[in-house]
């Protein structure tokens, strides 16, 4: 079976390098690109993706407000932020718009692949180890917003 991916970034040579550590030797694909979180809403929509992996920072519609579109229109779709933003709000953030996962753009290569794999075949979440999976279960209880 192979995981579609849809990769929202806004800077082409990042999707480029993203694509190349998904789709490397594995049994994922990435099925569209987009450089805005408009486009991400609306065919994460059409093309149903296993995963969707967003950048926060993004023209016409940042990756937290299109996280929370996407999962309100496809509740199954798994959500993997991935930024250069390491900060506890911005995770908090994230989650609060429904991401399950979320890897910072420096441990890219060592994680993003595992990432979407969790995502796409587990209802766990997947934080790179520089992030807390603490975050998660607050969320997850009740305690974060």
């Amino acid at each position: 079976m192979t995981i579609r991916v849809l990769l929202a970034d806004d800077h082409a040579i990042v999707r480029r390098i993203l694509r190349q550590l998904i789709e490397d030797g594995s049994r994922c694909e990435v099925c569209c690109e987009v450089a805005d979180g408009t486009e991400a809403v609306r065919l994460a929509g059409d093309l149903n993706p296993d995963v969707v992996v967003l950048d926060i920072s993004m023209p016409k519609m940042n990756g937290f407000e299109a996280a929370q579109r996407i999962r309100m229109r496809s509740p199954a779709t798994p959500v993997l932020m991935i930024t250069i933003d390491d900060t506890e709000q911005s995770v908090r953030l994230a989650l609060a718009a429904g991401a399950r996962g979320y890897i910072v753009k420096s441990e890219a290569e060592e994680h993003l692949k595992a990432a979407v794999l969790v995502l796409a075949q587990t209802p766990q979440p997947y934080f790179t180890p520089q992030l807390t999976a603490a975050m998660w279960t607050e969320h997850t209880s009740g305690q974060l917003p």
